[in-house]
């Protein structure tokens, strides 16, 4: 697994913290989630768990949402 560039990282938690943004929060369920994804530093494949936190349909959007730099990361580090 290799680290991404900061570039790379940024985009990812970004587009995870959207994807969960669009849920509910009655439970605090999304809270609990973006506090965990502002927890991690972008260090060795750390990224992959923004994309790996979501079922295979979430998966489809974040890779539809992704520019082609975040694409190839993710197909280089599945």
């Amino acid at each position: 697994m290799e680290t991404p560039s900061q570039e790379v990282f940024n985009e990812m938690k970004s587009i995870a913290t959207d994807i969960w943004n669009t849920y509910d929060n009655q439970y605090g369920y999304v809270t609990e989630k973006l506090d965990r994804i502002n927890s991690f530093d972008n260090i060795q494949d750390n990224a992959m768990i923004f994309y790996r936190m979501f079922d295979h349909i979430n998966q489809s959007k974040f890779r539809a949402s992704v520019s082609p730099e975040v694409l190839e990361y993710i197909k280089n580090n599945l």
